[in-house]
């Protein structure tokens, strides 16, 4: 079966509901989206009536709650303790986002894994690590879902062995989990266009069996680029037919495929997008929607 979605938007006026309405308007049936602005610390109390009438309406259009996602926002770096109140600060606050995941009866949380910022990738995956630790001490149910990443700057995640090692440290494996991002694989330097040989690597460094959800982005930039650029579906480096190949491959049939496609002016193209997807057919017209 194949589970497709775009990311949307969550506000507190309608929270999880407004979210659904958004992502049946695109015809996906998954989601991905923000419990709150992803560059800021404001967060509304999560609304139990919202929630139930959300998964009602999830339920009357075919969408499995167990294959939405949330991702947890930017300012979270859990691999700098230089300073020791914001380190603390991001461990406090994704310990809140996981408390309001479940809360909402969402089983996914992206995580970036973060940036060392000087501090050397062995001090920042040991400080990943130990957050993790302290973080499902008070998580009762989410699985937190690394990110793997472009390579941007000091970056941690942008190769399968720095992922491994932040999953060997995870007391809670059932807690733990790897969001693959098609994007941030060509811009780190992995060859997507053989996926199945890719899949082969990940699958004897980590396990394919942690990976949970893939962000099915084109790119703006060439393979080994570490620029992280996200372009539309087919618009970019990595091409139609490659992402068609990924979403569609099999050893990955259950797993929930994200857009996070940029938008086109005003316009988010997911609907367009996932028509696309589904008719296996590159829309040439996509760019000309606004």
């Amino acid at each position: 079966m194949l589970i497709l979605g775009s990311h949307v938007s969550f506000n507190s006026k309608e929270q999880l509901l407004g979210s659904v309405r958004e992502a049946i308007s695109y015809g996906s049936n998954t989601f991905m989206f923000y419990t709150g602005a992803p560059q800021n610390t404001f967060r509304s109390k999560i609304s139990f009536e919202k929630t139930s009438e959300a998964v009602k309406l999830m339920v009357d259009n075919n969408i499995e709650v167990k294959n939405i996602v949330a991702h947890s926002p930017y300012i979270i770096n859990l691999a700098n303790d230089k300073d020791e109140e914001k380190y603390n600060f991001s461990i406090n606050f994704l310990i809140e986002e996981v408390k309001r995941c479940s809360e909402m009866k969402i089983k996914y949380l992206v995580l970036h894994p973060g940036s060392h910022v000087g501090l050397g990738i062995d001090k920042g995956i040991n400080n990943i690590i130990k957050a993790l630790n302290i973080v499902n001490k008070q998580n009762d149910s989410v699985v937190i879902l690394l990110e793997t990443m472009a390579g941007k700057g000091t970056e941690i995640g942008s190769n399968f062995f720095e992922l491994k090692k932040i999953i060997d440290g995870v007391e809670d494996k059932s807690k733990i989990g790897i969001c693959l991002d098609t994007c941030h694989l060509n811009d780190s330097g992995y060859d997507i266009e053989n996926f199945d040989s890719l899949l082969d690597e990940f699958n004897q460094i980590i396990g394919i069996d942690y990976i949970r959800c893939v962000h099915i982005n084109d790119s703006k930039n060439i393979s080994g680029s570490k620029k992280d650029r996200h372009e539309n579906f087919g618009y970019g480096t990595i091409g139609f037919d490659t992402l068609i190949n990924i979403v569609y491959n099999k050893r990955l049939e259950n797993i929930p495929k994200i857009l996070e496609t940029p938008w086109i002016g005003e316009k988010a193209p997911y609907k367009e997008e996932i028509e696309m997807i589904k008719n296996k057919k590159f829309n040439e017209k996509l760019k000309e929607i606004v």
